[in-house]
């Protein structure tokens, strides 16, 4: 008996067969390239300085979680990098050192999200050709080549954001095999890459709303069906919240307590962090150290703010400019530690203990606290604060200890009585200024360049408890007073792991522009309006330009007004009763359902970034990107599968293969035309006839 096979399987094994061949061309192609490109680039200054420090168990502060540098760090470590290439400007050569194993790793993520795009579009739509538009679209875009082949996340990132899209529509299909083995497979391989995206950025939060806002509609379909039980549904909201909410938040914490206890020497994060959680760190001078446990006059201190990332009270010889307040040393809050956080404690009468046992500081006694560097002493007086307008300003006055009665502070133990002692990291203290009646506090703000963009110092006029008024006494030096351990103040686990997430997000809105410094827009970045340097300036430097391929994102653009006429168009004939034959039931199914997620995929992962008070860059869209692509794949796909709408047979047949040539030539021709952007170039640049870019710079907010 002759066994037919159905033409539509026999299509789609013919275009999987061909998109194998065409990822391990692509994939061969980025190894080869890797290998010209022996020069940092960009944002590798941070993330392969990062994965050094994971290397060297050095403890660092980055605004994001740690999955991506850790998997960075391993990639290096596993292909014997050593941790010691400082990575300190873009263009810098890496010479000798070992690096082909941190970009090797990116590159290899990178290049997974054509065909997870391909196999998530198949899904969607059933159609191979969307599908190879979409891997197409991918594979050919300058802009995601480029931000695979560095070492960064964006490659790391966008790999499990693809895998949790993939996963969820895969589970999906499964919904006529509740709990059988591919639909638990599914649904944990979701969740997992739920974690990871969420572990390299938190920018995997809108992954996850995006899987969440399916569940829901999948479970609120569930709940309509009749013929389901109610304990049968009751379990199918359990597994969920057990697949897609449990295990994502213990694999999330997992990658924080991984991160905790590889990272356990000191470093350059220690400042950005409590004293309690700088006393876990080897090398920290809280680890295991031992000083005096009170508070005394003749010591030398450092006071740590206790705003999660307020920093140490510090000055410098720098005095504020003309027209900020006096002309007076500024005082500042610094996040590292610094010689130039060091202070002395006086009485308000500059008559320290000689000899004996000094005296001990105690709640209500008035002092002074001179700079140790400069001799000058902690100041304040009626003129504004730069930043903070209602709050007075707080300067370094006067010489060798000697100022004027606005030097003096009044030191109060929070909670405290009058003659309680001042415990060194335990109390929490209170500066308030004698003369004016205000509160030393840390605004949290940064100051411009003229202030090396350290924390803004204030006396503030409001009198309430709040952690920018308060203060511990972190490092004590007394020769004249006994020492004891510290051991005690170590904090648990969920302490640390609570304190680092204020911090992340703090730090995150406090990435502000600075004075000349590139802002994109959010409104930039679909029409391709301007790139990004990656290294090199000038004709003889070598240059990468991130800029995704312009005839892709501009077909994306396009594509997104197309499926909006499109839905609307096959929406209005659904609602009017428009006879449709099955094929045409089908597209619009497709176009609504699959569709649908991937523009809500979209919207997730681009709107949001309107309501962003941080510096943005471009290379925040390509998440976004991602989504407009998939969804590109399908409105071209039925627009071309619809040209029998105006032509009859043959000659929309002929129209659609025509279509579908055009399309791949243009996307490989645009393509040839850009690809130096992605795998560098050298020479004139774009303006020159003889560039390699002569004629190709289409936008004048281009700068290559």
């Amino acid at each position: 008996m002759e066994k037919h096979t159905d033409p539509r399987n026999h299509a789609t094994c013919v275009a999987k067969n061909g998109l194998l061949r065409f990822d391990h061309i692509v994939r061969v192609l980025r190894t080869f390239c890797r290998y010209f490109m022996k020069h940092i680039g960009w944002d590798e200054t941070h993330f392969g300085k990062m994965g050094s420090y994971y290397i060297n168990r050095t403890f660092f502060f980055d605004v994001h979680p740690p999955l991506g540098k850790m998997l960075i760090g391993l990639a290096g470590y596993m292909t014997g990098y050593d941790g010691t290439y400082p990575f300190l400007k873009p263009g810098d050569k890496y010479e000798h050192h070992n690096y082909w194993g941190m970009r090797g790793f990116c590159a290899s993520l990178g290049s997974c999200l054509p065909p997870f795009a391909y196999l998530t579009v198949l899904e969607l739509s059933q159609s191979p050709t969307a599908a190879l538009i979409t891997a197409a679209v991918l594979a050919f875009d300058t802009g995601c080549i480029t931000i695979s082949q560095y070492i960064l996340l964006d490659p790391i990132l966008m790999f499990f954001i693809m895998g949790a899209v993939l996963s969820m529509v895969k589970f999906n299909r499964q919904r006529y095999r509740p709990f059988s083995a591919p639909w638990w497979f599914w649904l944990v391989l979701t969740g997992v890459n739920l974690s990871g995206a969420l572990g390299v950025k938190f920018v995997g939060l809108f992954v996850i709303l995006l899987v969440g806002m399916n569940t829901a509609w999948d479970l609120w379909s569930l709940l309509g069906d009749l013929h389901l039980s109610l304990i049968d549904f009751g379990k199918h909201v359990l597994s969920r919240v057990f697949g897609l909410i449990l295990l994502p938040l213990f694999l999330y914490v997992t990658i924080f307590a991984v991160h905790f206890v590889v990272l356990n020497k000191s470093g350059p994060g220690d400042g950005f962090f409590s004293s309690a959680f700088q006393s876990r760190l080897i090398g920290n001078n809280l680890h295991n150290a031992s000083m005096p446990e009170y508070l005394a006059y003749g010591s030398i201190i450092t006071v740590k703010n206790l705003r999660i990332a307020g920093g140490y009270l510090h000055s410098h010889w720098h005095l504020y400019p003309e027209g900020v307040g006096a002309k007076q040393q500024q005082v500042t809050a610094y996040l590292h530690k610094d010689y130039n956080n060091m202070w002395l404690v006086h009485r308000s009468n500059d008559s320290d203990a000689q000899s004996g046992e000094p005296d001990l500081v105690r709640h209500g006694d008035i002092i002074q606290l001179e700079h140790k560097e400069t001799t000058r002493n902690l100041h304040s007086h009626l003129h504004e604060a730069p930043l903070t307008k209602k709050h007075f300003q707080v300067t370094g006055y006067g010489i060798n200890g000697t100022g004027d009665p606005n030097d003096l502070w009044q030191v109060e133990v929070c909670g405290g009585r009058k003659g309680d002692l001042v415990k060194v990291l335990r109390s929490k203290v209170r500066f308030l200024h004698r003369a004016t009646g205000c509160v030393l506090y840390s605004s949290g703000k940064t100051l411009p360049k003229w202030g090396w963009e350290q924390v803004e110092i204030t006396c503030s006029p409001y009198l309430k408890e709040t952690p920018n008024s308060q203060w511990n006494i972190e490092d004590h030096i007394n020769a004249k007073l006994p020492n004891i351990s510290l051991s005690v103040l170590k904090p648990h686990f969920l302490e640390i792991l609570l304190e680092s997430h204020i911090v992340m997000i703090r730090g995150n809105s406090g990435l502000k522009p600075k004075d000349n410094e590139m802002n994109s827009k959010p409104w930039h970045w679909p029409i391709n309006y301007q790139g990004l340097r990656f290294s090199g300036v000038n004709e003889t430097e070598y240059r990468v330009y991130l800029l995704g391929n312009p005839v892709i994102w501009w077909l994306n653009l396009v594509s997104l007004g197309l499926y909006v006429v499109i839905v609307a168009v096959a929406s209005l004939a659904l609602r009017r009763g428009v006879q449709l034959d099955k094929r045409r039931i089908e597209h619009c199914r497709v176009l609504m359902e699959g569709g649908g997620l991937l523009l809500l995929g979209w919207l997730l992962h681009y709107v949001p970034f309107y309501t962003m008070g941080r510096i943005l860059y471009y290379h925040h869209y390509f998440p976004a990107m991602l989504f407009s692509s998939m969804l590109t794949g399908i409105t071209l796909d039925t627009l071309l599968q619809s040209a029998d709408l105006w032509l009859r047979p043959p000659y929309s047949h002929w129209l659609l293969r025509g279509g579908q040539a055009m399309l791949f030539l243009a996307i490989l021709d645009s393509f040839y035309m850009f690809h130096p952007l992605s795998y560098g170039m050298r020479g004139p640049l774009a303006h020159d006839p003889d560039s390699t870019m002569a004629g190709l710079k289409w936008m004048d907010s281009w700068e290559f």
